[in-house]
């Protein structure tokens, strides 16, 4: 699964791997909030669209994936209905070169994707805490100057997200990484996605006093 923006350049990823693309409803909304001065009204309407939808993510945001599966397909698909059919209206009284019909176009040409959140409980509605993350990167750039080289940058990469999976899950990194290393000339192919950070945390916090 790849959650990401509409750019192009993340199409080569896909393709050809057997990976599911899933939109990001923030960049959209934003796309749409741009042309608020040409279409004032309209843009109104399609935000609040959008608020619905975030508001179901707000409300079910400590569910399992499988419960917010549920709650999406009974609330949310509904709304992308509604919110697809008025895009279709806007696009054909917009002029091509309007501001706010280039947002439609931009949505309605990546509709897939956008809904793709409706169909698996475990996808984000959005990219955002992926770019957060992103920031540290761009923070700690003039030290990445000093990989070494394509492995070494490939290493780092690896590290870094990691780590970022281990503040996502109120993990210590120091502590996982410690016996995640001591542990991996061991452990099987098989053992991998038991070293996850989310999955090693649930071990280790079941493991008995």
């Amino acid at each position: 699964m790849l959650l990401a923006d509409a750019y192009g350049g993340y199409n080569g990823v896909v393709a050809g791997n057997g990976i599911t693309r899933a939109g990001c409803w923030a960049h959209a909304r934003r796309k749409i909030i741009e042309a608020e001065k040409a279409a004032p009204e309209m843009v109104r309407e399609a935000v609040a669209w959008v608020r619905t939808l975030y508001a179901v993510e707000h409300r079910a945001k400590e569910l399992p994936a499988a419960e917010l599966l549920e709650l999406r397909r009974a609330e949310s698909a509904p709304v992308l209905a509604g919110l697809h059919d008025r895009l279709l209206a806007w696009k054909e009284q917009l002029l091509p070169k309007h501001p706010l019909a280039e947002a439609v176009n931009h949505a309605l040409s990546q509709w897939e994707e956008l809904t793709v959140f409706c169909s698996d409980g475990a996808v984000p509605i959005d990219n955002n805490v992926s770019e957060r993350e992103m920031k540290r990167v761009v923070l700690n750039r003039k030290n990445s100057l000093f990989v070494g080289n394509a492995h070494g940058g490939r290493t780092a990469a690896i590290l870094a997200s990691l780590t970022s999976s281990c503040r996502r899950h109120d993990v210590d990194p120091q502590l996982y990484l410690t016996q995640l290393l001591v542990n991996l000339p061991a452990a099987r192919l098989s053992d991998l996605p038991a070293w996850l950070p989310d999955e090693w945390k649930r071990r280790h916090t079941a493991r008995p006093a």
